[in-house]
């Protein structure tokens, strides 16, 4: 049973297979767009940062 995945740039179904070199895009030109986006901060991973810890200023040492 062969593998059906969306490319997450153009959302077109491709094959899951290891002959697909750009895996889990189904060309170079969505895998570098994605990349684009990523380069541009379009996409962003969450961060777990505590915003209060984040904006707090550290006292120098006495």
């Amino acid at each position: 049973m062969v593998t059906l995945v969306k490319c997450p740039t153009c959302r077109r179904e491709l094959a899951w297979s290891t002959d697909n070199t750009f895996r889990p895009f189904c060309s170079e030109r969505c895998r570098l767009i994605d990349l684009g986006a990523w380069f541009a901060e379009q996409r962003a991973l969450p961060a777990d940062v505590d915003e209060s810890e984040s904006d707090a200023e550290i006292a120098p040492p006495d």
